[in-house]
């Protein structure tokens, strides 16, 4: 149990690096206006941590990883808070539908864990796709005023969009690549009841 513990707490920040790494150096920034937004796979990280640990540590992970990155940043600093909460409900969604409903990690039959990656992945980015841009919204009529917010406003919804769509085929991907390996290794982890 123990030993199972500390593997979970090296993946989480395993998991936090690589969410900050991805988000800080593999981002295109499209400034917008005196805002700025960007298309990055940091939400790829995110979504396949908590398809890998689970959703309250991969999307602790993830939330932990993006949110520094924000924080090193000077034109995103002012959304660390945001960031954080949506990058956590993130992995929070995925890994509920992954782990609880669609119980994957009990799964051997890949047709079914492709499913519920899919769906998992899918509905953890929608997610994201309506409230970072409407949380972020909200938070920059306080910062920048209601001009500048309604402008960011269309340019996020397309930003985060983008940004869902090819995280979503990515962790997908990397997600299926890698579970026969786990599984084989006996590394893939179920869950904390």
């Amino acid at each position: 149990m123990k030993q199972q513990s500390s593997y979970r707490i090296a993946l989480t920040a395993l998991f936090a690096a690589l969410s900050y790494a991805v988000f800080t150096f593999l981002q295109i920034k499209i400034p917008v206006g005196a805002d700025m937004t960007s298309i990055h796979l940091g939400n790829a990280v995110v979504v396949l941590a908590a398809l890998v640990i689970g959703g309250p540590l991969g999307g602790l992970a993830g939330a932990l990883g993006m949110s520094i990155g924000d924080f090193f940043d000077p034109v995103y600093l002012p959304l660390v808070p945001k960031t954080f909460l949506c990058k956590l409900l993130i992995g929070l969604i995925t890994g509920f539908l992954a782990h609880r409903v669609g119980r994957i990690g009990h799964s051997d039959d890949r047709s079914h864990i492709l499913r519920w990656v899919i769906l998992s992945v899918s509905l953890g980015l929608l997610f994201n796709v309506i409230a970072d841009p409407i949380i972020g919204y909200f938070y920059k009529i306080l910062i920048l005023g209601k001009p500048a917010a309604d402008v960011s406003l269309r340019i996020n919804f397309l930003a985060s969009g983008i940004n869902a769509v090819v995280s979503a085929i990515v962790s997908t991907i990397i997600y299926m690549s890698l579970y026969p390996v786990l599984r084989k290794q006996s590394l893939t982890l179920t869950p904390e009841r």
